[in-house]
């Protein structure tokens, strides 16, 4: 007599340990548990200082200690929280609440007949619908987000131009799925390409996500659109800026912007620094100089003057363009990379090429930064010489 196998016998065992690993897969997509554990406090972190950053520097002046100070926590983050919603959806977040409070409710129907409504899954319900409200709002903005990031790309180089005797390699990571930082590397006249007049430029929009984006666009318009009637270098910054003086909402939406122009046959670099963060030129020898000078960020004043500078590059010399958002990186202790971590990476380069520079270069702020989710958009720019 043969025996027939139990509906809950290895193989039946086997499957569901299958669906089971493969639901993990789909909701974790294949991700290790000390991934998500980072990734997890790390989000953790950047919505704790979201939500409170309104009432940071409150709780700096009062200065609470013990369980005041973690009741104002909770209270602020409770409040910061509901504030963010639409008026609908916090009547629908405080009936969540009070059913959550009450439990259950009973009713009496007739003498011996009771009805029992458990309000608990009705809050969940609740809870669900406001965050499926929530969840589409997000999906939409984030659609519309990944279009507007498209539409940037193109407004800067996907590749970098030839250059004789050089080599250039760029990147830019924005916080968000828009960025306010600029760069671009190109000829700006026709004539320039065939006497190998090259523009490189980097800029930062203040500020963060589309208002930056935007600003940085007509900054982009203005540029390309200056720079091809052949402007020098100094008369197209003082244009640049009377524009962006009309358009900063009263020098609110300023711009940090270093301008340069190059001459592969001469090696002769001219530049002005509006500004920004100064360019870092490491020498062959490993000695460290600044391209600061120039005048106030874009936008300040219509008639602020800038002075201009020039420095003659040398084989093996290697330029690196930067935004705020690379020596201000942080670690998950609050510790900013900084400038002397920056500057040592930079005497750290070995003699590679521009690509290879720019990576050696970004990994050194990865290791730093580690899990902590990045707080500013990160541009760079290197630029060598062969």
């Amino acid at each position: 007599m043969s025996s027939v196998p139990s509906p809950s016998g290895p193989a039946t065992q086997v499957r569901s340990k299958g669906r089971l690993r493969g639901f993990w897969q789909r909701i974790s997509e294949g991700r290790q548990l000390d991934e998500l554990w980072s990734q997890f406090t790390a989000d953790t972190r950047a919505s704790y200082g979201f939500y409170m950053k309104e009432a940071d520097a409150e709780e700096q002046s009062v200065k609470r200690r013990g369980w005041h100070r973690w009741t104002y926590i909770v209270k602020t983050l409770f409040w910061s929280l509901v504030m963010k919603l639409t008026p609908a959806r916090r009547v629908l977040l405080m009936i969540a609440l009070v059913m959550m409070v009450v439990s259950t409710v009973s009713f009496r129907v007739t003498k011996d007949t009771k009805v029992d409504f458990n309000m608990q899954s009705l809050a969940a319900a609740v809870a669900l619908l406001l965050l499926s409200l929530e969840l589409a709002d997000k999906v939409t903005m984030k659609r519309d987000l990944e279009i507007a990031r498209e539409i940037q790309l193109w407004l800067v180089p996907s590749k970098p131009p030839e250059v004789a005797g050089a080599d250039i390699a760029f990147a830019s990571r924005p916080q968000n799925s828009v960025a306010g930082d600029y760069y671009d590397a190109f000829y700006p006249t026709a004539s320039a390409a065939e006497n190998g007049k090259l523009m490189l430029v980097i800029a930062d929009v203040a500020g963060k996500s589309i208002p930056a984006a935007l600003l940085m666009a007509t900054l982009q318009a203005s540029l390309r659109t200056i720079a091809g009637e052949g402007a020098s270098l100094g008369d197209l910054v003082v244009r640049l800026n009377r524009y962006a003086s009309a358009h900063s909402l009263d020098g609110r939406r300023f711009t940090t912007a270093v301008l340069s122009e190059y001459d592969p046959a001469t090696r002769h670099l001219v530049y002005v620094n509006a500004g920004h963060n100064p360019p870092i030129l490491r020498h062959a020898n490993g000695a460290l100089e600044k391209l600061e000078i120039g005048g106030l960020p874009l936008g300040i004043e219509a008639d602020a003057a800038y002075a201009t500078a020039a420095i003659d590059l040398k084989p093996g010399e290697a330029l690196i363009f930067y935004t705020d958002g690379v020596v201000e990186a942080f670690d998950e202790k609050g510790q900013l990379f900084g400038d002397e971590r920056w500057h040592e990476a930079i005497r750290a380069l070995p003699d590679w090429g521009a690509q290879e520079s720019l990576q050696f270069l970004m990994k050194r702020v990865d290791e730093f930064v580690g899990a902590t989710r990045q707080s500013d958009d990160i541009t760079c720019l290197v630029f060598r010489t062969k």
